[in-house]
């Protein structure tokens, strides 16, 4: 019997570049993007189709979206914030589009001016185009419920209203839902209620991805008890870089060499060479010096005789 597979998603080039003020090269981009497609990253959310004057370090996804499609076995993935932006996604032609739903009404509004209702107004207007294309041609639509564990500007989130929100984007005509400890507020304890209330609630294998914080400090502790209650796809950074710039305080996504370390040492298979993985940290640091990559692994050197169990 074979080990337990993990996917990783790494969302560096998307979550990791909009909370930076430096614009990263698009020739940078993609050496980082190929470097993690040959270490073994198998689903890269590459950037997002927003506004360049409302995000100018991602105005170039379309670009990095074309190079990422030349790279096999790689799932191209992409956030759309409306109709828009999933438009422009579909004519980039990529395999995944996630749209944020805060389970904040307030943050909704700050991050993507709209309300709850709005949003799934704009969630059935892009089932609608998903579903006008060839079934072969349609990439999968996730929707992602944003603080769902609490929220900076709210505080804390009824259950109640995440479990609402989950059958409302199901109903919209998401195909999965997921996840996002957007503020970093999330605890093991509360991972695992709130996962498999979710669960219970759309079906079991409607929610199989969380995008963990490490705001404070429990982001690989919160990814265990993911694993624990069937969570098998977890949201990552390289070098932790990331956060949501409308959210105050939400800094830090999971380090993904060392969720990769953790993973790999537990005898879980993630698919990924970490040696490479390390060596792709010299391509984003190169191209942002003044940016401080985070760590374990990478600090501190694997062990001796490390090996991949």
């Amino acid at each position: 019997m074979g080990k337990t597979l993990i996917e990783i998603s790494e969302v560096g080039p998307r979550d990791g570049l909009q909370n930076i003020a430096a614009i990263m090269p698009l020739k940078a981009k993609k050496a980082w993007i190929t470097a993690m497609a040959n270490a073994g990253v198998r689903e890269i959310e590459v950037g997002s189709f927003v506004p360049a004057r409302i995000l100018p370090q991602l105005a170039d996804t379309a670009d990095v979206v074309a190079h990422a499609l030349t790279l096999t076995n790689l799932t191209v993935a992409v956030l759309v914030p409306n109709y828009k932006g999933a438009e422009n996604a579909v004519r980039a032609g990529v395999h995944k589009i996630t749209i944020p739903l805060s389970a904040s009404e307030t943050h909704s509004l700050a991050n993507v001016k709209r309300t709850h209702t709005q949003m799934l107004e704009e969630i059935q207007k892009i089932t609608r185009l998903l579903k006008s294309l060839p079934k072969e041609q349609r990439p999968k639509f996730e929707g992602s419920i944003s603080t769902a564990f609490g929220c900076t500007l709210e505080g804390p989130v009824p259950e109640k209203k995440i479990l609402e929100l989950a059958t409302a984007l199901m109903t919209a005509g998401c195909d999965e839902v997921g996840l996002s400890d957007t503020t970093g507020y999330a605890n093991p304890v509360q991972i695992k209620r709130l996962v498999c209330a979710v669960k219970n609630t759309v079906g079991d294998d409607k929610l199989t991805g969380l995008h963990l914080h490490n705001t404070r400090g429990l982001g690989l502790a919160n990814a265990l008890a993911a694993l624990e209650v069937g969570i098998t796809t977890l949201d990552s950074s390289l070098g932790g870089l990331g956060g949501c710039p409308f959210a105050p305080g939400a800094s830090g996504n999971i380090v993904t060499e060392d969720l990769v370390y953790m993973l790999e040492s537990m005898g879980l298979d993630t698919g990924i060479d970490l040696n490479k993985l390390l060596a792709s940290r010299q391509i984003v640091q190169s191209a942002l010096p003044g940016e401080t990559l985070f760590g374990f692994i990478p600090e501190a050197g694997l062990p001796l005789g490390y090996e991949m169990v």
